[in-house]
């Protein structure tokens, strides 16, 4: 019914937080790290944080190394310690921290340069990208069939009755009890039950499990769950309008793929007839809406809100002209398939018929 963005944080980014931690201690010793040595050092904390949180753990502090470069290898070697309130302080506090329901992820102001890569959360507290991603959901389950525990009027955000945890942060309980602590906190403030906890097999091998089972499935075998997309995918139509100085032409946004369209599956070609900009460099705007489940191919919006549609990667390309003019505009229909490996395939049916055009759009990476 709903999926959350993909934020990238994990044990990653708290391995790397607990490397500046202690590299800003050695720091005040006088002493600094380059980035090799920073590297070895957020290797180091790993196994130190695994250590203090593993279960059954009495330990206070857990000795790191930090290897030295040059000649003197082994004497110039750097020895420090993680302490168990460290690892508490930075990580409890600063990934998961106590927020009310209605707080959502910071947004600072960014570079205007900045180097190409993934797209990492700017805000690490996991807790508010919690509270954002169910309070976006509120009304999921309000029109969902046989659902016998309906949401209050006045809900702030969606009220989860189960929580199954997944990935191996979550085998340390310090940050599994803390998450259940706020979730429940947020129900206990609009009168909800608290959630049931699941019991999962095995959290290290989790997400291994399900693609082996997929991979059962695909062979005829299993059980498969319905998933499909986790969100309703437009491609963005520019407006024809005179032209007006120091103003863009409007953008619309065509729906060409709905909520929870299933891979392997193909939408029937909108009604709409769009023009095609064929043999010179132009952008493909995309969009999509994780809360607007009713829209079906064909759908026009006109104006929305961030928070019900938001902007996706833009894919630039130069269409082939084939036996037309560059620039020349050809009238086409738009047709949508969802692969099996989950990318948006957007065709473009010229009126003509013959050869058409094909756009590929990653709608799990998103871009």
């Amino acid at each position: 019914m709903a999926v959350g963005d993909h934020i990238l944080l994990g044990g990653d980014n708290m391995d790397l937080a607990l490397a500046h931690t202690v590299r800003a201690k050695l720091a005040g010793q006088g002493v600094n790290l380059d980035p090799w040595q920073l590297q070895a050092l957020t290797h180091g904390c790993r196994h130190a944080k695994e250590s203090l949180l593993s279960a059954g753990s009495e330990a206070e502090a857990v000795p790191v190394v930090v290897p030295s470069r040059g000649s003197r290898l082994i004497g110039g070697t750097l020895r420090t310690e993680l302490t168990r309130e460290e690892v508490s302080t930075t990580l409890v506090e600063g990934f998961f921290p106590w927020v009310e329901a209605a707080a959502r992820p910071a947004i600072r102001a960014r570079a205007a340069l900045t180097k190409l890569g993934l797209p990492y959360a700017q805000d690490a507290a996991m807790t508010r990208h919690l509270a954002a991603f169910l309070g976006r959901q509120v009304g999921a389950t309000r029109d969902l069939a046989g659902f016998d525990r309906p949401m209050p009027e006045n809900a702030s955000f969606l009220h989860p009755t189960a929580v199954l945890f997944n990935g191996g942060v979550f085998k340390a309980q310090a940050l599994l009890g803390r998450t259940l602590e706020v979730l429940n906190g947020w129900l206990a403030a609009e009168d909800a039950p608290p959630v049931r906890l699941l019991e999962g097999a095995d959290l290290d091998l989790a997400v291994a499990r399900g693609a082996a089972y997929y991979g059962y499935v695909r062979r005829g075998r299993g059980v498969r769950i319905r998933g499909g997309t986790a969100k309703a995918y437009y491609v963005g139509v520019e407006s024809a309008m005179p032209a007006v100085p120091g103003m863009e032409p409007p953008i619309e946004a065509l729906c060409i793929a709905p909520f929870g369209m299933e891979e392997g599956t193909q939408a029937e070609l909108p009604p709409q007839e769009v023009g095609l900009v064929v043999g010179e460099p132009v952008r493909f705007r995309f969009f999509g809406s994780s809360v607007r489940r009713s829209d079906h191919v064909g759908t026009v919006l006109e104006q929305w809100t961030p928070d019900e549609v938001e902007e996706l990667e833009e894919i630039e390309a130069t269409l082939p002209a084939e036996d037309r003019q560059p620039g020349e505009v050809v009238p086409v229909r738009l047709h949508a398939v969802v692969t099996e490996i989950g990318t948006l395939r957007l065709e473009a049916v010229p009126r003509s018929g013959g050869e058409s055009w094909k756009i590929e759009f990653d709608v799990r990476g998103e871009g």
